[in-house]
C-alpha cells in the first residue's frame, strides 16, 4: 500500500472536498481517499493507482492538482491563499462603495436629484456593479461551473446563482420596466461580504499551521561541509548522507548525525522541550535544526532530507491534518446533500410566494436569493478539520506528535491505557541504584574499583557502574590479569591485589540485604578482594521520574491502567509497586502482547504505550498506539501518537488534549447546524405573515461569512488552553 499526497486548488466550500473525495474513492486501485478543506490537500492510499492517475480524476472534477511536496522550505503557511482573496476584496470593495453610496442618494424620488439624474444614476450603479459580479465574482462562476459539468452543486452554485438572478433582474427592470426597485448594489455587496469572508476565514485557517510554520522556520539554510581539507558553505538540501559537517558554537546542527570529534552542550528544547541543554561528546547523536551552545565538533551526516527528525516532524503533523476524525463522516454526509436541498428550498420559495403567497416578483425573487446565501455550508465544512488543525499543531508544540484526527478522536474515550516496562515506565537505562559498604571500605573506594574491573566490559551493566563513577568524578585504576567468568563475574589485579565482582553467591556472600535488593528487581553484584566481601552494588532499571504521577492521574480520570511486559514477575511486580500499577501482565512474549491488547478491548477502548520492536503489533492493534520518542523506528512509525519529549506524563497531556478538541468540534458542529437551521427560515419568509421579518440578501451574506468565521475563531481558542 502506497501513500500519495496532492495539493489541489480550486476548491471554495465543504461540498467541493466531498465531490473530491467520492471522485478519488471511485478511481480505479485508490483503496482509501480524504480530501481535507482546510489544509487543501488530498491524502490517498493505493495499490495499483499511480500519481497521474489522481490528478487526472481530480483535473476531470474542474479542480487543479499537484504533488505535495515534503520539502523543508515550502510555504506551509497559506500566504498565497490569503492573498488570492485580498485582492478580489480589495477590488470588489472598490467598486461596491461608491455603488452603496449612489444607490443611498437616489433612494428617494425627488429628494436630491431630478428622474432624470436618478435614472443616470441607476445607470452608474449597474456600471459599478457589473466588475464586481463579473470579475471579482468569477471564481465563483468557475466553481458553479465545474460542479454543473458533473451534475453536483456547491457553495458557489449558490453565490453565482443568487446575485446573478439579482443582478437579471435589476436588468431587466432598468431596460424594460424603466422603474421599479433594482438590486445592483445588493448582488455586489454579497459577493464583497462573501469575499471578505473567505479573506478573513483564510487568514484565521493560516493561524492553524503556525506550529507547522515555526517548525519549518527552525531549520538551517545553510551548512559547513569539509571537502578534503577545506571547510564549505553549501545549502542544507545539498548535505549527503557520509558528509562531514562543522559545527561552531551558536550554530544550528545542519542534519541529523552522529558527532566523530569535539564535544559541546546541545540545546534540543525544539524537539524535547527541556530547556537544559544536553551534553554531547565523540559518539553521539545529534538532532538537526538544534543549537550547539558551547564547543565545535565534527560530524558525520546520517539523515538528510525529508529523513531528518524534524522533516519527519512536518509531515507527521500534515499527515495529522490531512487525515479524517471519524466524526468529520458527519459533516460530510450532511454537506453532500445540503446544497442540493438549498437549491429545492430556494425554488420552493420563490413559487410559494410568487403562485401562492400573494407576492410581487421582486419579493419572492429576494426571498429566494436570501435562501441561497444564507445556506451556505462552508461553517459545517470547516467545523472539524479547523479543530483537528489547531489540535495537533497546539500537541506538536509539547512535543506530542499526534498523526491524524482518527487518533486525536479516539483518545478521549480510552478506558484502559497499557504500558510497556522497559524504556516506558522505565528509563530504559540501568542505573546504580543502591551502594552498600562492608567493613571498612567506603562507597567511593567500591565503586571506584568496580568501575575499573567493569570499565572495558560493554555489557549494560557494567556501563551503569562505569557511568555513575564517571559522574562522581572518580579516577579509575589500570588493570592487569584481567579474566572473565561467564555466568558468574569478573576478576583482575590493581597492582598486586586481586578483586573479584559479579554474582553474590559466586563471592560467597547471600544475606537478607541481598535478597531484598534482589526482591525489589535490582541486580545485586557483590565486590571481594580476595575472600573479603568488600560490598554490594544494585542497579537497576529505574522508574522515569514522571511515571507515578502519570499513572495517579489517569487513574483519577477514571481509566484503569496495565503495566505489560516480557520480564519476570518478580521484577515486573516490584516496577508495578513503584508505579503504583495494580494490573500486571508479565512474562508476555512479544507475540502474546498483541493477544493481550484484543482481550481487553472487549471491556473498552485500550490504548497502549511502548517504545520497542516487540511492542510494534500491540501498538498496532490497540485501538490507539503511542510511542515514545527515544523507541524504534518501527515502533515509531506503528503508533498512532508519538511522545518527543519521552515524559509518560504526555499520554496524559494528549488524551486532554482530545477531550478539549472534541469539545470545540462539538460545539462547532451545533452552532454551524443551528445557523442552517435557524436561517433557512427566516430567510424564506416563513415568519414574515406574523413578525414581517425579512432576511435581506446582504445581511444573510453578511452572516453567512461571520459563521464559517466564528466557527475558525472558535477553533483558535485551543492555543489558549493549557495541557496541565
Amino acid at each position: 500500500m502506497e501513500k500519495i499526497e496532492l495539493e489541489i486548488t480550486g476548491m471554495h466550500c465543504a461540498s467541493c472536498a466531498t465531490v473530491l473525495t467520492r471522485a478519488l474513492e471511485r478511481t480505479p486501485g485508490v483503496k482509501k481517499a480524504n480530501v481535507n478543506l482546510a489544509t487543501r490537500r488530498a491524502t490517498t492510499e493505493v495499490d495499483t493507482a499511480t500519481e497521474a492517475d489522481l490528478i487526472k480524476t481530480i483535473e476531470g472534477k474542474g479542480y487543479g492538482a499537484k504533488p505535495a511536496v515534503a520539502g523543508m522550505h515550502e510555504d506551509h503557511t497559506g500566504a498565497e491563499h490569503v492573498h488570492h482573496f485580498r485582492k478580489l476584496l480589495v477590488l470588489a470593495a472598490a467598486f461596491t462603495i461608491p455603488a452603496v453610496l449612489i444607490g443611498m442618494l437616489f433612494m428617494e424620488d425627488g429628494l436630491l436629484f431630478t428622474g432624470v439624474e436618478i435614472e443616470k444614476g441607476v445607470w452608474l450603479i449597474a456600471l459599478l456593479a457589473t466588475p464586481v459580479q463579473f470579475i471579482a465574482g468569477w471564481p465563483f462562476y468557475q466553481g458553479a461551473w465545474k460542479a454543473l459539468k458533473h451534475f453536483t452543486s456547491n457553495m458557489d452554485t449558490l453565490i453565482a446563482l443568487g446575485t446573478s438572478v439579482a443582478y437579471v433582474y435589476s436588468l431587466y427592470v432598468v431596460i424594460f420596466r424603466g422603474d421599479g426597485a433594482q438590486y445592483f448594489e445588493v448582488a455586489a455587496v454579497l459577493i464583497t461580504l462573501v469575499l471578505l469572508g473567505k479573506f478573513l476565514e483564510s487568514r484565521a485557517t493560516q493561524k492553524t499551521s503556525q506550529a507547522i510554520e515555526k517548525l519549518v522556520n527552525m531549520a538551517p539554510k545553510m551548512a559547513t561541509v569539509i571537502r578534503g581539507k577545506k571547510e564549505v558553505k553549501i545549502p542544507v538540501d545539498d548535505v549527503k548522507t557520509g558528509d562531514l559537517c562543522k559545527v561552531r558554537p551558536g550554530e544550528k546542527v545542519p542534519v541529523d548525525g552522529v558527532i566523530i570529534e569535539g564535544h559541546s552542550s546541545i540545546d534540543e528544547s525544539m524537539i524535547t522541550g527541556e530547556s537544559i541543554p544536553v551534553e554531547k561528546s565523540k559518539g553521539s547523536d545529534v538532532i538537526g535544526a538544534t543549537i550547539n551552545t558551547t564547543g565545535s565538533f565534527v560530524m558525520k551526516a546520517t539523515k538528510v532530507g525529508t529523513d531528518t527528525t524534524l522533516s519527519r516532524i512536518v509531515n507527521l503533523i500534515y499527515e495529522a491534518q490531512g487525515r479524517k476524525a471519524p466524526i468529520q463522516r458527519f459533516a460530510d454526509i450532511v454537506s453532500s446533500y445540503f446544497v442540493p436541498a438549498v437549491l429545492v428550498v430556494a425554488v420552493l420559495t420563490f413559487v410559494g410566494w410568487l403562485l401562492f403567497g400573494g407576492a410581487t416578483l421582486e419579493f419572492a425573487i429576494i426571498s429566494a436569493v436570501a435562501v441561497l446565501v444564507i445556506a451556505c455550508p462552508c461553517a459545517l465544512g470547516l467545523a472539524t478539520p479547523t479543530a483537528i488543525m489547531v489540535g495537533t499543531g497546539k500537541g506538536a508544540q509539547h512535543g506530542i506528535l499526534i498523526k491524524g484526527g482518527d487518533a486525536l478522536e479516539t483518545l478521549h474515550k480510552v478506558k484502559h491505557v497499557v504500558f510497556d516496562k522497559t524504556g516506558t515506565v522505565t528509563k530504559g537505562k540501568p542505573e546504580v541504584t543502591d551502594i552498600i559498604t562492608m567493613g571498612k571500605a567506603s562507597e567511593q573506594d567500591v565503586l571506584r574499583i568496580a568501575a575499573s574491573l567493569e570499565h572495558e566490559s560493554e555489557h549494560p551493566l557494567a556501563q551503569a557502574i562505569v557511568a555513575d563513577s564517571k559522574a562522581k568524578r572518580l579516577k579509575l585504576s589500570k588493570i592487569k590479569a584481567f579474566r572473565s567468568l561467564t555466568g558468574k563475574g569478573i576478576e583482575g589485579k590493581i597492582g598486586t591485589t586481586t578483586y573479584r565482582i559479579g554474582n553474590p553467591r559466586w563471592i560467597g556472600l547471600e544475606n537478607a540485604k541481598v535478597m531484598q535488593l534482589e526482591s525489589q528487581g535490582k541486580t545485586v553484584m557483590a565486590l571481594a578482594q580476595g575472600r573479603k566481601t568488600l560490598g554490594v552494588i544494585a542497579v537497576a532499571d529505574t522508574l522515569r521520574d514522571t511515571s507515578k504521577q502519570a499513572v495517579l492521574q489517569l487513574e483519577q480520570m477514571g481509566i484503569t491502567v496495565h503495566l505489560l511486559t516480557g520480564d519476570n514477575k518478580r521484577t515486573a511486580q516490584a516496577i508495578a509497586h513503584q508505579a503504583g500499577i495494580t494490573q500486571v501482565h508479565a512474562e508476555v512474549h512479544p507475540d502474546q502482547k498483541e493477544a493481550q491488547i484484543a482481550a481487553l478491548q472487549k471491556r473498552g477502548t485500550v490504548l497502549m504505550v511502548g517504545d520497542g520492536v516487540n511492542d510494534a503489533p500491540a501498538l498496532a492493534r490497540a485501538d490507539v498506539g503511542i510511542a515514545m520518542g527515544s523507541g524504534t523506528d518501527v515502533a515509531m512509525e506503528t503508533g498512532s501518537v508519538v511522545l518527543m519529549r519521552n515524559d509518560i506524563l504526555d499520554v496524559v497531556r494528549a488524551i486532554k488534549l482530545s477531550k478539549m478538541t472534541m469539545r470545540k468540534i462539538k460545539q462547532n458542529l451545533f452552532w454551524a447546524l443551528v445557523y442552517n437551521i435557524a436561517g433557512i427560515p427566516v430567510a424564506a419568509g416563513l415568519l414574515y405573515p406574523f413578525t414581517g421579518w425579512l432576511l435581506s440578501p446582504m445581511i444573510a451574506g453578511g452572516a453567512m461569512a461571520l459563521s464559517s468565521v466564528s466557527v475558525v475563531t472558535n477553533s483558535l481558542h485551543l492555543r489558549a488552553q493549557k495541557l496541565k
